[in-house]
């Protein structure tokens, strides 16, 4: 479980965390749970695509210090997430072009702080995570954010190709970071509305994300390693677009 979160601990104590409008990061449950309660918090859960983990009870009475934890633990994110269409719709209100930024699957959570903070101080009006297999927003990823977690407005989806379709509808222009394309960088016209996605520290963007996207765009490398780290890398896409529109 991730260190300094929120934690909350029973059956009922989750079911009524998440029916409060609680932001939950990840729910533990112990293996082989049976009975109505746990019947009743499986459906939320699968109604709701709340993260989840199977656990031996061993773990579960590690994290609550042996108290009564009933086969369930949770951690509720000290940051709320914002809705996608009326963030888009307050950002298009705005006189200069919007800028998203999306993470497909960003795992690292000193990484994903790390980006944060780079978005705040390059103006991105919005990050986008999926719910399911990215880094969660918790206090490790706060803290590297340098504060800059809770001035950034982030969206957390289902599904990022919810996220794509919803912000080309709104004609915001798709651009991928790949290696897998001859573009550079520093031909993509960036001054138009715009959503730069960034992929895993592992596979990069997601093919069926490349099928989607209007542009993709690589950065020159020229030593022998075959890769930046994706923060670093963020930084590089992110501070080109500030380029180009403070021209």
């Amino acid at each position: 479980m991730e260190n300094n979160s929120s934690k909350i601990f029973g059956l009922r104590a989750v079911i009524e965390a998440i029916n409060s409008g609680a932001t939950i990061q990840k729910i533990y449950l112990q293996k082989d749970l049976k009975g109505n309660l746990f019947s009743e918090l499986n459906a939320i859960i699968k109604e709701k695509s709340i993260a989840t983990s199977y656990v031996p009870i061993e773990k579960l009475n590690h994290l609550s210090k042996n108290s009564n934890h009933q086969g369930v633990a949770a951690t509720i994110s000290p940051i709320d997430f914002y809705d996608l269409e009326k963030l888009i719709e307050d950002v298009l209100d705005k006189d200069t072009p919007p800028l998203f930024l999306l993470l497909d699957q960003l795992t690292d959570v000193r990484n994903f702080g790390a980006i944060i903070r780079t978005s705040e101080c390059t103006g991105v009006d919005g990050i986008i995570i999926q719910s399911h297999g990215s880094a969660p927003l918790n206090a490790d990823a706060i803290k590297t954010s340098a504060g800059a977690a809770f001035k950034v407005p982030i969206c957390r989806v289902n599904h990022l190709k919810d996220a794509l379709f919803l912000l080309q509808a709104h004609d915001i222009k798709l651009v991928a970071a790949t290696e897998k394309t001859t573009e550079n960088i520093y031909d993509i016209n960036f001054k138009n509305p715009t959503a730069i996605i960034m992929g895993s520290e592992n596979r990069g963007v997601n093919p069926s994300i490349l099928k989607m996207v209007d542009d993709k765009a690589k950065l020159p490398l020229l030593g022998d390693i075959e890769s930046l780290n994706v923060s670093v890398a963020c930084g590089a896409f992110l501070y080109e677009v500030v380029r180009q529109r403070l021209k």
